[in-house]
């Protein structure tokens, strides 16, 4: 009977330290994972956002509007891009400023999501209100509403990270994380119904849609998994789960990269033409065609 229970306690033992082990080589393989994309988006988003800041820069200028909003996205993400240098730098040399770096990342994640929806309401103001946004448009105006944004993205998460209960935070988190998602179906859905009646070329209206999808998709796709892990509370105890929802956050700032692209004149035009199934006219392709490096034409209609 003893040598039953010794047996049936060793093979007990050993099948726990054979489940510890499986779950570090585990832990292991998603780290491993999680390092080389981290890699990747630095070496890809670090030297691509720097470009699209310099030449968006360029273009306020000479007294565009429009771009500001896009600048502080990207102003943003660049901030995120640092922080992940600090984290991948430090690996294996956590300190207390490497906390510091991670509430500057998850607050620039926050000014992100603001200034998201702040290039989804211009491009709606642009076609639903268009003498209403001509008027106010001003480049002070614009500077005005990002030092706003900055702000109010700062104090929101310093209230709610120091002063809401641990147990309490990522539910108000996950509440904030929500109200953006309305607003923004509520813009693209404004701005195609207002689309139908506004005189604008065709290729300006496909790329003011495809401007507002692309923000939705983002929105969507990377940030709607870190919502749901959020509210979850068996996916909170859940580390693979929890890696994929923060990687894909750590993914937005390059794909933020393509809603400058999708802001330019030139060959996106190409591709949106072939996605609706429909042909630019030989007059708007004479109005696009004037001035290929510009962007957000539609501001000064």
């Amino acid at each position: 009977m003893e040598d039953f229970y010794i047996n049936s306690t060793s093979q007990n033992n050993s099948s726990d330290y054979s489940n510890i082990t499986s779950n570090n080589d585990n832990f292991e393989h998603v780290m491993f994972i999680m390092n080389v994309v981290e890699y990747i988006i630095i070496g890809i988003g670090l030297p691509l956002t720097l470009v699209a800041i310099y030449a968006l820069y360029s273009l306020v200028r000479n007294d565009h509007v429009a771009p500001i909003y896009v600048i502080n996205l990207l102003i943003t993400d660049l901030i995120q891009l640092c922080c992940l240098i600090v984290k991948v730098a430090s690996l294996k040399n956590w300190t207390m400023g490497n906390g510091i770096v991670y509430l500057f990342h998850r607050f620039a994640v926050a000014a992100s999501i603001f200034f998201m929806v702040c290039v989804a309401l211009e491009r709606y103001l642009v076609v639903a209100w268009p003498l209403w946004y001509r008027f106010r448009r001003t480049i002070k105006t614009s500077v005005v509403v990002c030092v706003a944004v900055w702000i109010f993205a700062l104090v929101l998460f310093l209230t709610f990270y120091f002063w809401f209960d641990k147990k309490v935070y990522p539910t108000v988190s996950a509440v904030v994380l929500l109200l953006p998602f309305p607003l923004l179906i509520f813009f693209l859905g404004g701005t195609l119904k207002a689309l139908s009646a506004c005189r604008i070329p065709s290729d300006e209206k496909r790329r003011i849609v495809g401007v507002l999808v692309l923000v939705l998709l983002i929105y969507t796709l990377l940030f709607m998994p870190r919502l749901i892990w959020l509210l979850s509370d068996e996916g909170r105890n859940n580390f693979i789960l929890r890696s994929l929802s923060d990687m894909f956050v750590k993914l937005s700032p390059l794909a933020d990269l393509f809603l400058y692209v999708f802001m330019r004149k030139g060959i996106i035009d190409k591709l949106l033409a072939s996605v609706c199934c429909c042909r630019m006219d030989s007059n708007d392709v004479g109005k696009s065609s004037g001035n290929d490096d510009s962007i957000y034409t539609v501001s000064s209609v």
